[in-house]
């Protein structure tokens, strides 16, 4: 289990890397490039969001059939190990929701870069005519 959680953690980061890779400041022809880049990298990548989505379900679903501890009758390391598994839950649930976010973020930004070079290209040809 916890394998695909250090896989989500790792992806995340990748994400975030490349989200501050495509909003730094760069020359225009390195920023296209990167650009191209990724957008080859997007299609292939869409496959985080149902990971994603899955592990969610699968939090959701550990979350309802887990022993509740509440009250007198729960002993003191019970109830840490509950308090425990509900932070780990919460960790992993941000988790997911933050590596659909950044992918959404990534594609947002390449796209708006594609659109940015199209525009230029159109008045680029206008302004030759």
């Amino acid at each position: 289990m916890a394998l695909q959680w250090m896989i989500l953690a790792y992806i995340v980061a990748a994400e975030a890397a490349i989200a501050i890779l495509l909003t730094l400041p760069t020359p225009k022809l390195i920023k296209n490039q990167i650009v191209s880049l990724v957008s080859l990298i997007l299609q292939p990548a869409m496959t985080i969001v149902p990971f994603a989505a899955f592990q969610l379900l699968d939090i959701y679903w550990k979350s309802e059939h887990r022993l509740m501890c509440t009250g007198d009758v729960c002993t003191a390391a019970e109830r840490d190990r509950y308090e425990k598994t509900t932070y780990k839950a919460q960790r992993n649930s941000a988790l997911c929701i933050l590596s659909c976010l950044l992918y959404w973020c990534v594609y947002r930004i390449s796209k708006f870069y594609k659109d940015i070079k199209k525009l230029e290209e159109v008045e680029k040809r206008y302004k030759d005519q």
